[in-house]
């Protein structure tokens, strides 16, 4: 698995940052979503997914 933010698409609801910190976070000059894992363990597959379904402005990408 591959994840990726659009930080362009980003609107800073921090939604995924707050249910997967040890995948995203917000940085600190604009609350834009960054990814601090891109290839993360598989346990936490299906959460990122959810998190991806979750965004509202469909800015996390996931590839398998």
């Amino acid at each position: 698995m591959l994840v990726t933010v659009d930080g362009d698409n980003c609107v800073t609801t921090g939604q995924c940052a707050r249910a997967l910190p040890a995948v995203f976070r917000l940085r600190q000059e604009d609350g834009v979503s960054v990814v601090v894992d891109p290839e993360p363990p598989a346990e936490l597959h299906r959460a990122v997914r959810e998190a991806a379904r979750k965004c509202p402005a469909m800015a996390i990408t996931v590839q398998d």
